[in-house]
């Protein structure tokens, strides 16, 4: 098969989930579901089953730069996915990596806190997302909690207007964590906004962020635009929830391979 009739491929920087619900298994799943290949660099290690997050082991800087060299040297990557990334030193060395390789769009989850609500990101990480992997990103998808701490703003549309300001060109606002019947969620750039409307569905996820993520890279990577990108990977998100299982005694997990339905 040609280069050109292969599967676009996505270089995913996200930490490793022992449960499959989120991180780099939600990942590759996602991207192949979309008709794209995933291509993995793991940030971390986790101690984590689908009711919490207990611990935390970073790769080291060295690993994932040689990790991500070997990829990157390889295969010919169509756009960068980030989920958790477990260190500050991390995520420096990621956006180093990223500023080599200017023009590929970066699809960025800044995963903040697990769940349950443990915190996932201490200051000095919160920096360098700001300073370096902002200012790279394509799309960022935070949820609201993630976007007022990332801002430091209260109001939805003032801290996606701080983001934007930082540096990234888009950024999708998810409406989970807000007290509205249903969900809405909202893509703000330079010239507006748009919002996604979408039921909400009774129930807790467990990596429902990576897979919205992941899917937004993969449809990007495929050449989408920024828009149908968004509209196509929340239905597909959405899609994943409603069919989502309950193996363990917390969260349900996201079903994301199978026929899914499109937008047009």
């Amino acid at each position: 098969m040609s280069q050109q009739q292969a599967s676009p491929v996505i270089l995913c920087f996200s930490g490793h989930d022992p449960v499959g619900g989120a991180g780099i298994q939600a990942d590759i799943e996602a991207i192949a579901a979309q008709g794209a290949h995933a291509a993995t660099v793991i940030t971390a290690l986790t101690v984590q089953d689908t009711q919490n997050v207990q611990r935390i082991e970073p790769l080291s800087v060295e690993t994932l730069r040689e990790v991500a060299g070997a990829v990157l040297d390889d295969l010919p990557v169509a756009a960068f996915k980030i989920g958790l990334l477990g260190s500050a030193g991390i995520a420096s060395a990621i956006a180093t990596i990223i500023r080599a390789h200017s023009g590929i769009p970066l699809v960025l989850d800044p995963v903040l806190a697990a769940g349950s609500g443990k915190d996932l990101g201490d200051d000095a990480l919160l920096r360098v997302i700001r300073d370096e992997l902002l200012p790279l990103t394509t799309l960022l998808t935070p949820n609201s909690p993630e976007a007022r701490r990332l801002s430091g703003e209260e109001n939805l549309d003032t801290a996606a207007c701080q983001l934007l300001g930082m540096g990234c060109r888009h950024v999708l606002i998810t409406g989970t964590h807000e007290q509205t019947r249903g969900i809405h969620n909202t893509l703000y750039d330079a010239t507006g906004q748009q919002v996604f409307e979408s039921e909400r569905l009774p129930g807790e996820y467990h990596g429902s962020g990576c897979t919205l993520a992941a899917s937004l890279a993969a449809h990007l990577a495929l050449g989408e635009d920024i828009i149908p990108a968004c509209r196509q990977a929340l239905t597909y998100t959405e899609h994943c929830l409603r069919h989502a299982r309950s193996p363990g005694r917390g969260q349900s997990l996201p079903t994301r391979l199978g026929q899914f339905p499109r937008q047009d």
